[in-house]
């Protein structure tokens, strides 16, 4: 990818809050942001105002602020519009973390732009920012029901152990290359992360 690649300032992690479905496959997201944050030494704090929990990394050099937000999923542009606007964040330099149904788990993809395929933390922060898709997204696989009648009831489910055994290694992965994958090394991270599979 070209030097003009902008430099990521803020990761978000997708997923819904309380304890009913902390360990269901749609948190996928929100497991990310709290092993990136454990790995660099931090902790996610409350924050009223950006309606989620923050911190703050120092990744590869990059000062990078990290939210989960505590909305539903389908509000969680509440919380990345509140935090954009507040640091004049602009929508390139935003990677989101969600779960993928179009992928198994074990796989993970990085993707700049698109649209949101139905998902509805993706549909509210493009709303969020202007109708602008132009985020970078890290899609985490979570493997699909076989029917769309099952979607939803699949993602509100706890994966099995080996499922989220597979899920866990590719966020590791996916941690390890982020430093490369926040600004002109992206391309690096991503043929690293592409070729994984758990």
């Amino acid at each position: 990818m070209a030097e003009t690649t902008p430099s990521i300032r803020l990761i978000v992690g997708l997923g819904n809050p309380g304890t009913q479905y902390e360990g269901t496959r749609h948190n996928a997201g929100f497991w990310y942001v709290e092993q990136l944050a454990r790995y660099h030494g931090a902790t996610l704090q409350p924050e009223s105002k950006f309606s989620g929990l923050t911190g703050r990394v120092l990744i590869g050099g990059q000062d990078v602020r990290l939210l989960n937000p505590t909305t539903f999923m389908n509000l969680s542009g509440q919380a990345v519009g509140a935090m954009t606007a507040f640091f004049k964040i602009p929508p390139e330099s935003i990677l989101v973390v969600h779960d993928e149904l179009d992928l198994p788990a074990g796989i993970g993809r990085l993707k700049q732009g698109g649209g949101h395929g139905g998902h509805n933390g993706l549909k509210s922060i493009i709303s969020s920012l202007g109708n602008n898709p132009e985020f970078l997204r890290l899609r985490l696989g979570i493997g699909h029901p076989g029917s769309s009648k099952d979607v939803v009831g699949y993602v509100l489910t706890k994966p099995s152990v080996a499922e989220r055994q597979k899920i866990d290694a590719v966020i590791d992965e996916a941690v390890r290359i982020m430093p490369d994958a926040l600004h002109i090394k992206r391309s690096r991270a991503v043929q690293e992360l592409h070729t994984f599979s758990a």
